[in-house]
């Protein structure tokens, strides 16, 4: 009897015992299932918050000078067995004669293709293709550029024919003949796109027709230009005092230096120094509206804006953080416009400004014929309403973050810490100009945002273009109370050029010594280094 009670006795307290260890079990069981399920369930956007970024580290540039006063920067890189470089030239179309406008473009490309005094354009490209490598230039508003890209085995011979290009051009007058049909071809087509037409036609409209930042080339300023004319500019501007030139990738810093040395050390900077100077823009009228007429579509293509600043202006940074609050699926603009007023396929307003001459302020968009008149003063009333509504805290913010997060990607590759250095010197620009940017945004509230717009946007001088169809325009641009005058796009006809005649040799040079011109005999490989342009310029 005393063994049966005592056997009822353990198993009472064993079935105690289980029932409290399944009872802790079931409870903890709860708050883990109960903490991993809290766990699990995102938390809005808006709770979401982010360690700060680490400070990006740029690598240092090595800036020098020749003794012919060429500036030098180098960045060793030695990622992969490439190398790449870039020459910017102070000159640009700005600089060209207004009867013949079209000659620095064609200076530029002819420079290149136009083959060197040692080796003609067929022989040029065989020798660079067979080491696939590169060699470019262009002249453009404001700068010349050249740049080459090489493997590294191939530098020395690369860099030699790259200094033929600059310092011994052949200008052949039959590739100068050539760049002035394709050319001739480029402005038979002028009209063939209406976004092409509005962006050709606004900058006139606000710059001036006759403008060195707005005039283009015609058949008759193509037909003014000789091959006299192309040699005379290219000795004006292209001389190793006037040029800046960058090299990054797989070298030593010595050993480049030498070689640049080599290249470029006995050009002699010519006595008469070019003094340019550089033309100021204005703007050439104040308000009205005016009318590019394509009768063929169905849609208007809408630009306003007046002339703007400069990058180094203290509110770029705050005219900058509206840029962005403007743009963007949920930015002012596309919001009003687009999706609560379906008014528009595209809409945007942006500060455009240059580093050396004001630029523009340019809003517009597309939108149905029909839908024009409405467009532009929904438009319009956007813009006054910058001027009096503050940016909300939330999309002030926004603004602000998406500039700084896009920040380090002006860093992903070295080519872009070089190739901005070259560009804040050429333009006399502070080297850590990106930096004082990137303060003003980091310091910008919402009262320097209003105050910014309030002086930089003046809405009385707003120009509006509209290239479409007139009679489909319902109502009509009279609706909107300011003059309406059509612009004449209509393309000349071309007249004959005069046959070519003989033109003076350039004077040649002593070849630079010391690297090797044979290229034959290397293998053929992919090539893709350059030397990228920064996306944030200010």
């Amino acid at each position: 009897m005393a063994i049966a009670s005592t056997n009822r006795t353990v198993k009472t307290l064993s079935w105690i015992g289980l029932g409290i260890v399944l009872a802790l079990l079931l409870a903890f069981g709860r708050g883990t299932i109960a903490s991993q399920a809290e766990a699990a369930t995102p938390k809005h956007y808006t709770e979401l918050s982010f360690p700060p970024q680490p400070e990006p580290a740029p690598p240092d540039c090595e800036r020098y000078q020749l003794d012919n006063g060429m500036t030098v920067y180098l960045l060793p890189d030695r990622d992969l067995p490439l190398v790449s470089g870039r020459a910017f030239v102070r000159t640009g179309s700005r600089l060209e004669p207004a009867n013949k406008v079209g000659l620095a473009e064609l200076a530029g490309k002819v420079l290149r293709t136009g083959g060197t005094q040692q080796h003609a354009l067929d022989e040029l490209n065989r020798m660079l293709e067979r080491r696939a490598a590169l060699i470019e230039t262009s002249i453009g508003t404001t700068r010349g550029e050249a740049s080459f890209e090489a493997l590294r085995p191939d530098l020395d011979a690369v860099l030699d024919l790259f200094a033929q290009v600059l310092r011994q051009p052949a200008f052949a007058p039959d590739k100068i003949a050539l760049a002035k049909t394709q050319k001739r071809g480029e402005i038979a087509r002028r009209n063939d796109e209406a976004g092409r037409i509005a962006a050709r036609e606004f900058s006139e409209l606000v710059y001036g027709d006759s403008s060195p930042y707005a005039r283009i080339a015609d058949y008759a300023t193509l037909n003014n230009i000789s091959r006299t004319d192309i040699i005379d500019f290219y000795q004006t501007y292209f001389r190793p005092d006037n040029i800046i030139l960058g090299a990054i990738g797989d070298f030593e810093v010595a050993a480049m230096r030498n070689r640049i040395a080599r290249a470029f050390g006995d050009w002699e900077a010519p006595a008469a120094e070019p003094s340019p100077t550089v033309p100021a823009a204005g703007q050439a009228r104040d308000g009205g509206i005016f009318v590019a007429e394509q009768s063929q579509l169905t849609q208007s293509y809408i630009r306003l804006g007046h002339l703007d600043g400069q990058y180094d202006s203290e509110d770029y940074p705050a005219l900058d953080v509206m840029n962005e609050a403007l743009n963007g699926l949920g930015g002012r603009l596309f919001d009003r416009l687009r999706s609560q007023q379906g008014l528009a396929y595209s809409v945007s307003g942006k500060w455009n400004p240059s580093y050396d001459y004001d630029g523009m302020f340019v809003a517009g968009g597309q939108t149905q014929s029909q839908q024009t008149v409405p467009f532009i003063r929904s438009l319009r009333s956007e813009l006054e309403r910058m001027q009096r509504e503050p940016l909300q805290e939330e999309a002030l913010e926004g603004a602000k973050s998406t500039i700084l997060n896009a920040f380090p990607f002006e860093f992903e590759d070295p080519s872009q810490t070089l190739a901005r250095r070259m560009r804040y010197d050429y333009y006399d620009y502070p080297p850590d100009f990106l930096w004082q940017y990137r303060r003003g945004v980091e310091a910008t509230t919402a009262e320097d945002v209003l105050r910014a717009v309030r002086e930089s946007l003046h809405p009385e001088r707003l120009v509006t273009l509209v290239v479409g169809n007139p009679d489909a325009i319902e109502p009509g641009l009279e609706q909107l109370e300011q003059p309406v005058q059509t612009r004449d796009i209509t393309l000349p006809q071309p007249r004959q050029q005069q046959p070519m005649l003989p033109s003076p040799q350039l004077q040649s040079e002593p070849a630079s010594s010391g690297m090797p011109n044979e290229l034959d005999g290397a293998a053929p490989l992919e090539l893709q280094l350059g030397l990228g342009a920064a996306a944030v310029d200010g």
